[in-house]
C-alpha cells in the first residue's frame, strides 16, 4: 500500500517512487509506460525495473525535437491527442506533467488515458491550476509578456561549467510557450469532479507555488500580481498555490464505472 506520508520534496521523485512501488508489487511483470506530455521535461526513473516507454504529445516543432532527443523512449506518436495510437488497457503508469492545461479537449484526452490503463494502474499528473491567480494571468496576458514570462520559468539550471558549455546554444534558442488553454477540467476542482464521475480514485495530492516563486525570483513580482488578483476575484481565484499534483488510481474491479 502506498505510504501517503512521503513528503512530495519534488514532484519528479515523487511520480518516480510511485511507479516504483507500483511496480515492486509486480515483479514478474514488465511495466509499460504511458509519457503523455514527452516533448516537455523527463521521464519517470524505474532504477533497474525493465519497463517499457511510449511518448505521446501534440504536433508541434519543439516538442518534436525535444522528443527525439529523449532516449528512454521505446517508441512515440505526435498529433491530435484524441486519435493518436493508445491502445486499451495497454499500459501500467500514465505519466503527464503539465499538459491537461494546454491542450483542448482535455476531458477527451483523459479518457483516452483512462481506457489506455490496466486495471489498478497509475495516473500521475501535475498541472497548473485554472482556478487560481497565477492560472487567470496565465490565460490573459499579452503574448509577448506571457513568452518572456515563459523563458525564464524555463529557462535551464546551470551547475558546472561543462554543463553551461553544453546549455549555450539552448539557452540562446527562443523557446515558445505552450498554448495556455485551461478546459474546465485543468484545475483541482474540475479534476476532482472528474475523478467521481469516472470512478477514479485520488490516492495523493499536493499543492505547489512553484511558478509564482520561479517567476517572482527577486523581485516578487509575481507572487504580487497574485495576490492582487485574489483580492480583485474576492478570494475566488487563490494566490495560495500555482500547481497541484495528483497520484490517481484506476480501480482494478472490473465492474467498476470506469471508462
Amino acid at each position: 500500500m502506498t505510504d501517503l506520508r512521503t513528503p512530495p520534496v519534488n514532484d519528479g521523485d515523487l511520480f518516480s517512487e510511485r511507479a516504483r512501488q507500483y511496480a515492486a508489487d509486480k515483479p514478474l511483470q514488465r511495466i509499460h509506460i504511458l509519457e503523455a506530455g514527452c516533448g516537455w521535461g523527463d521521464g519517470l526513473d524505474l532504477g533497474d525495473r525493465e519497463h517499457r516507454s511510449t511518448g505521446v504529445d501534440v504536433e508541434d516543432p519543439a516538442l518534436r525535437a525535444h522528443t527525439r532527443a529523449r532516449t528512454d523512449l521505446g517508441g512515440w506518436h505526435l498529433g491530435d491527442l484524441r486519435t493518436v495510437p493508445m491502445p486499451p488497457r495497454a499500459y501500467d503508469v500514465v505519466h503527464a506533467p503539465f499538459l491537461v492545461e494546454r491542450v483542448p479537449h482535455a476531458e477527451l484526452v483523459l479518457d483516452r488515458f483512462v481506457a489506455a490503463m490496466k486495471p489498478g494502474g497509475l495516473l500521475l499528473l501535475r498541472l497548473r491550476d485554472r482556478d487560481t491567480a497565477f492560472g487567470f494571468l496565465d490565460r490573459r496576458l499579452p503574448r509577448r509578456l506571457r513568452e518572456r514570462l515563459w523563458n525564464r520559468l524555463h529557462r535551464p539550471a546551470r551547475r558546472s561549467r561543462s554543463a553551461r558549455a553544453a546549455g549555450r546554444a539552448a539557452a540562446r534558442r527562443f523557446v515558445p510557450p505552450p498554448p495556455a488553454i485551461y478546459d474546465r477540467v485543468a484545475s483541482r476542482q474540475g479534476m476532482h469532479a472528474y475523478c467521481v464521475m469516472r470512478g477514479l480514485v485520488i490516492s495523493e495530492e499536493y499543492t505547489s507555488r512553484d511558478a509564482v516563486e520561479a517567476l517572482g525570483t527577486g523581485s516578487g513580482l509575481a507572487g504580487v500580481l497574485c495576490r492582487l488578483v485574489s483580492a480583485l476575484s474576492r478570494g475566488r481565484l487563490t494566490a495560495a498555490h500555482s500547481e497541484v499534483t495528483l497520484i490517481i488510481r484506476k480501480p482494478e474491479n472490473r465492474f467498476a464505472r470506469v471508462i
